[in-house]
Parts: structure tokens; sequence; C-alpha cells
């Protein structure tokens, strides 16, 4: 059976650290960033990194429409920023996202720079920086985790999100690289 395929959106952010996850998960790791590679993949992951920074190079390189095409096919798993790309409202500021999940998350709420954190979340050590917080949870959205009352983990269809890091921990693969991949073999 072929390894699938999993795509990091690779414009800005944490790329590199999900290798040796998701190989560890018995996925195959790309980075991308054109069109053509967005279509090669079966799966996409969309890393922490700065969610502003992120659209502006969307925008700027006319990826919007391909990324939404191939999102709406695809599992996807956005990380801290890319939670923050894939909600359905952003506060803290505003500003426009893909919204494939019914949740509301408000930018940077655990604090600036200074406050990341790590912590466990379901027994494997995490990373929070200038971490967004969920603080609504639509219809039908599984929430896998919590920290301090907080929904950091959820699921919906095709669709997952954490507000944490779990590609910074050197134990590969983390418990929720092997769910994405487990979530995109499923689907393959």
């Amino acid at each position: 059976m072929k390894k699938p395929l999993i795509g990091v959106l690779a414009l800005q952010g944490a790329v590199q650290p999900h290798k040796p996850h998701i190989e560890a998960a018995g996925g195959e790791f790309r980075a991308v960033k054109t069109p053509v590679q967005f279509d090669e993949v079966d799966g996409f992951i969309l890393p922490g990194g700065e969610s502003t920074t992120m659209l502006k190079l969307i925008d700027n390189f006319g990826l919007w429409d391909s990324l939404a095409r191939n999102f709406a096919e695809k599992p996807v798993w956005g990380i801290c920023a890319g939670c923050i790309l894939i909600a359905e409202k952003v506060s803290n500021p505003a500003q426009k996202s893909f919204g494939l999940l019914p949740i509301s998350v408000e930018r940077n709420a655990y604090g600036r720079q200074l406050e990341s954190h790590q912590v466990e979340i379901t027994g494997y050590p995490v990373s929070f920086i200038r971490a967004p917080v969920i603080t609504n949870t639509g219809e039908g959205v599984e929430v896998l985790a919590t920290h301090d009352g907080d929904p950091v983990w959820v699921k919906k269809g095709q669709a997952m999100a954490s507000t944490f890091h779990a590609e910074l921990t050197l134990d590969f693969p983390s418990p929720m690289h092997r769910a994405f991949v487990e979530m995109v073999k499923k689907r393959a």
C-alpha cells in the first residue's frame, strides 16, 4: 500500500520539524507551495508561524483558490497559525480564513512570546507559543484534548486543528501526527 503523501504548506513557519513525525507515523513528507504540488498530496498540514504573513503570501502568490479547492477535498490539520487559517471566526483582530472548522479562535490569547510554555496533552509534551485560544466550538466538533478548560485539539470530518506545536518534541511520531496520518490513510 502506498504511503499517504502529506503536504506541509511551506510559505512560512515550522515546516521541516514535521518530517520525522510524518515519516514515523507511516506517511511521506512533502513541503508544498505551488498549486501543482497542492494537487499531488493526499492531505495538508498548515504549520505554526504567523497567520497574517501566511495570508499575505497566499494572496500575493494567488494561491487562495487552489488551496480552498484542495482543502474541500482532502484532510487538513491546522496547527497554531494554521488553526487560525482554518477557523470559521477569528478575533484579536479579525482576519479572513478558510472557514473549514466551525470554531472561533482568539489570536495570541495565551500571551506574548515570553508566556510560551510546554505542557502534556494526552501524555505527550507540546509547546504553546503565542498560541490562539479556541473560544467556541460549533455543532459536530469533537474536542480531542483541553488545556486549562479550553479546547486545544479538535476535529470535525476531514479537518483537525491544534493550538499547540507537537512537531517540536523530538519523540516521533506525536499522537497528533499519528492521528492525522491515519485520517489521511482512511480517505485515500
